[in-house]
């Protein structure tokens, strides 16, 4: 096991993509932190740290070799600019005409016909359409329907006394749970799941993002002409009347805020239950609750770290620094939470976090993911409740990416159980 260090930023030659002190030089760029690397993804808290100190709220980066971006870890920042949508609009496509085509950046954050990367009446439209589709979803068969795909799940490994909770719970869990939700066949589901995976992990997202897209077209045609009670079919058919390529975008987006967030919360919030003292007694009857855990993570580690990109129409200045016109700023949600200015001390039940975002691109489904999220811990924890790490806490590794908080294993042991009656 190697040991942990906060990423040492590298020094660049100047680019027009990074924030400017006021009163320094157009141009007078510092050294960029990296968010892409192994390092961060070992211990981002650590670079937060390092980043604070030396650029206090605004924070030049490289989100991969040669995008600079800026990063913003002052909760105050945040709010501004997150409750500023006509200074900093979402659209990237001015930005984007500099990023080459083959970056690993740009399938996450290129422009699409969707409520995430757009501004004013087209976002009203979109998110419109797309609170609609999230609306309609009956939070009671919801619960129901997480049961019946997780008692399965404990089923097959439950008499083993390991697994890897990633793997073999949280992720096929999360994603079977979305594409009932959405309307999806098994079969274009698991297309759906490889796409959304390498879009996630940019290595090969390009690729990721066809696959994805072939997927959900197949969906999206077949709702059109078949429609049920499913997300699709209420985007399909909405009085919007959203096309093809925005009916696909908004699906993109839906998994995109579906997958990869959700079963984050659901290991990041196992992980802390099983070291965390306080909340290790509450699998046995403790005082604090699962939602008391997911709180806690949605503070201190949410599943998407860094996020909510927007991309300022011009120049302005923010707390002394100057940040330039159609490059992106991207909030440190994890940061912000832990912002020293504003972090106090015991915060259970405080659910003051970024972690869903605010202003006019609040997370619309907030609802229906902590329906999934918490039924999920629930029921693992009610059948498994003996749950322990099957190795020391530092030798667990996270996926690189400068957007999640995610582990790339959860192995755990466990005393061997009978299997529990399907639903």
């Amino acid at each position: 096991m190697t040991t942990q260090h906060s990423p040492v930023p590298q020094q660049q030659p100047p680019f027009a993509g990074s924030p400017v002190v006021h009163g320094e030089p157009t141009g007078g760029v510092g050294p960029r932190f990296s968010l892409y690397t192994e390092e961060f993804a070992d211990d981002p808290h650590r670079a937060y740290a390092s980043m604070r100190s030396r650029y206090g709220s605004l924070v030049p980066i490289d989100l991969a070799p040669n995008v600079p971006a800026t990063l913003v870890i002052g909760y105050d920042a945040a709010v501004r600019i997150l409750n500023d949508p006509d200074r900093f609009p979402a659209d990237p496509r001015t930005w984007q005409g500099s990023i080459p085509a083959d970056s690993p950046i740009r399938p996450m954050m290129e422009w699409y016909p969707n409520a995430l990367r757009n501004s004013g009446d087209l976002h009203l439209r979109y998110r419109q359409a797309y609170v609609h589709a999230i609306d309609g979803i009956d939070l009671h068969e919801l619960h129901q329907t997480v049961e019946r795909i997780a008692v399965p799940l404990i089923n097959s490994f439950c008499g083993t006394g390991k697994a890897d909770l990633v793997t073999q719970y949280a992720f096929p869990l999360v994603f079977e749970v979305l594409n009932r939700m959405v309307g999806c066949t098994p079969e274009l589901g698991e297309r759906v799941a490889n796409g959304m995976a390498a879009l996630f992990d940019t290595v090969n997202a390009e690729w990721g993002m066809n696959h994805l897209s072939e997927a959900l077209m197949e969906l999206i045609f077949q709702k059109r002409s078949d429609p049920g009670n499913d997300v699709t079919s209420r985007l399909v058919h909405h009085p919007a009347k959203l096309d093809d390529e925005e009916l696909l975008s908004n699906l993109i987006s839906f998994y995109g805020a579906g997958v990869e967030p959700q079963q984050n919360l659901i290991n990041n919030t196992l992980l802390l239950m099983m070291t965390d003292e306080r909340f290790g007694g509450s699998m046995l009857g403790g005082s604090l609750s699962t939602r008391d855990a997911l709180d806690e993570v949605l503070f201190n580690d949410p599943p998407m770290a860094n996020f909510c990109t927007t991309y300022p129409r011009q120049p302005i200045l923010v707390e002394n620094t100057w940040l330039p016109a159609h490059q992106p700023v991207l909030i440190s949600l994890a940061a912000c939470n832990n912002d020293p200015a504003i972090r106090g001390g015991d915060h259970i039940g405080n659910r003051s976090h970024l972690a869903w975002s605010i202003g006019p691109h609040t997370c619309p489904a907030q609802s229906p993911a902590l329906v999934v999220v918490q039924g999920a811990i629930d029921l693992l924890l009610d059948a498994l409740p003996e749950l322990e790490l099957a190795v020391p806490f530092e030798e667990l590794g996270w996926r690189p990416g400068p957007f999640h908080r995610a582990l790339a294993a959860l192995p755990v042991v466990f005393p061997p159980s009978p299997p529990l009656n399907t639903v």
